[in-house]
């Protein structure tokens, strides 16, 4: 499935959440409807530290992600050797926010960990329809 954007309500959720879980890693895998990434899946099992954020694939249910997302302790949004493996495993769309976890400070890779474009787009939630 070709990825459009995310939806600002879902990039939100995103930074808060991994606001709230500083200093420990927050991580989660993206979901998309019609391109657009709108949920995000916190797999039973996911355990964090302020090192890392380890997501039990296996657990997750039979659905295709379109990437995952976690956060960093620090400002550092650049992946890691553990980051790339699982970027290779999930889907294309691979979001890492970093302090202070506001809407500059986060990047989306690739499957390769080349940054990639995703535009941030309103989204009526009521009707699924793009504004």
């Amino acid at each position: 499935m070709q990825i459009k954007g995310i939806a600002r309500e879902t990039l939100d959720f995103v930074l808060e959440a991994s606001k709230s879980m500083a200093p420990l890693e927050f991580a989660g895998l993206l979901q998309a409807t019609d391109g657009v990434i709108t949920e995000v899946l916190i797999l039973p099992g996911t355990e964090s530290s302020n090192k890392s954020a380890i997501i039990r694939l296996y657990m997750m249910p039979n659905v295709k992600s379109a990437g995952s997302v976690h956060s960093h302790p620090g400002p550092s949004r650049r992946p890691s050797r553990a980051d790339l493996r699982l970027f290779s495993k999930t889907g294309n769309c691979h979001i890492i926010v970093g302090s202070p976890y506001d809407r500059k400070s986060w990047t989306c890779y690739d499957r390769e960990g080349k940054v990639r474009e995703l535009p941030v787009l309103d989204v009526d939630f009521e009707e699924d329809s793009i504004i």
